[in-house]
């Protein structure tokens, strides 16, 4: 496997050789320190670690859901799959900074016999080089999932302070190893976290690592999902891109959302689903609007159904995300003139 001998960028708490990573707040400041990120000038990145000699081919899912499950929960995580799987074409699940839950590698195959289609977010946050490497190989032993390969979010100060954040790679350095052991590979971007101009180049520059497919996280306005996607295709970027779509229908599952460092949604658009008569009707539709919007950008071949959906509990929520997922099935279905087996 690749190994990268150059010093981590100084400064940077999550040691990162190939950042920014996604969580640089608007104002520039890192997540982790009241400080600016030292990626904020322009990057003098180390050589894109070489990628595997046979990319493995990720077909990007129309619809990806997120799953929202108690951790250490199989039997609710089953529940909430079987809500999910018949409306969506893959199922995310993330590796939170606030939850540890079952290793990914588990939580892939949970997800599998629950009748979904797995992805599962690998961090390199809470584990050394050699777990991340354990992890890889059982998930390229089991060949069932796509593998979202990120650096992770910083814990926060009242989340396990008794517990080392390793960092001992990046999401970039990640993706490169999980592309050397056969596995589907997808990492994810931020066109909205500073400095915006950089972050086009650096979706390519895991494309190089051996990233197959790009997440990308919200953006408030369909129109700056097209300009980053165009000037990263621009710059060499040929695999499919999947933006996300917040889903929410209350107060707090917006607030959830929100509260995310580098992430922005419209104002305007959560004013207008918790002030309507109906806020779950408001919020679904609201998503579906916003997933046709983007399934029209070039470049972009799905979308994530991304957040909590609901504060009501996590069955509550999934029936919502499956709403959502059943609905832009079939707009897209009808736009394109196909059966529904055929828009999958």
């Amino acid at each position: 496997m690749h190994v990268v001998t150059e010093p981590p960028r100084p400064g940077c708490p999550k040691r990162m050789h190939h950042g920014p990573c996604g969580g640089v707040r608007a104002d520039g400041l890192c997540e982790m320190a009241a400080t600016p990120c030292v990626f904020l000038e322009p990057p003098d990145w180390p050589s894109a670690p070489e990628p595997a000699t046979t990319r493995t081919a990720v077909r990007a899912p129309l619809v990806l859901t997120d799953l929202s499950a108690p951790p250490a929960d199989a039997a609710t995580l089953a529940r909430v799959v079987e809500v999910l799987a018949p409306t969506c074409d893959a199922v995310l699940v993330g590796d939170h900074q606030d939850r540890p839950d079952f290793p990914p590698s588990t939580l892939a195959r949970l997800v599998d016999a629950a009748g979904g289609v797995p992805w599962v977010t690998i961090a390199c946050r809470d584990r050394n080089r050699v777990t991340l490497e354990q992890e890889l190989r059982a998930l390229a032993l089991d060949g069932l999932a796509t593998v979202l390969c990120v650096t992770g979010d910083g814990r926060a100060y009242d989340v396990r302070p008794d517990v080392t954040q390793v960092f001992d790679l990046d999401g970039t350095r990640l993706a490169s190893l999980a592309a050397a052991l056969g596995l589907p590979v997808a990492v994810p971007e931020t066109p909205t976290a500073p400095p915006r101009r950089f972050r086009p180049a650096r979706l390519v520059h895991k494309q190089r690592a051996g990233a197959g497919v790009a997440v990308l996280n919200h953006v408030p306005r369909t129109a700056d999902v097209a300009t980053f996607v165009g000037e990263a295709r621009r710059l060499g970027l040929w695999m499919p891109v999947v933006a996300s779509v917040p889903v929410f229908t209350d107060a707090r599952s917006a607030a959830v959302l929100r509260a995310l460092p580098g992430l922005e949604i419209d104002p305007d658009q959560v004013e207008e689903v918790l002030g309507a008569d109906d806020p779950v009707a408001a919020g679904i539709d609201r998503a579906v609007r916003e997933a046709e919007a983007l399934l029209a950008v070039p470049g972009v071949a799905g979308v994530n159904l991304s957040g909590m959906a609901s504060a009501r509990g996590v069955l509550e929520a999934a029936e919502i995300q499956a709403e959502t997922g059943r609905a832009v099935r079939a707009r897209v279905t009808q736009a394109r003139g196909a059966s529904p087996e055929t828009s999958r």
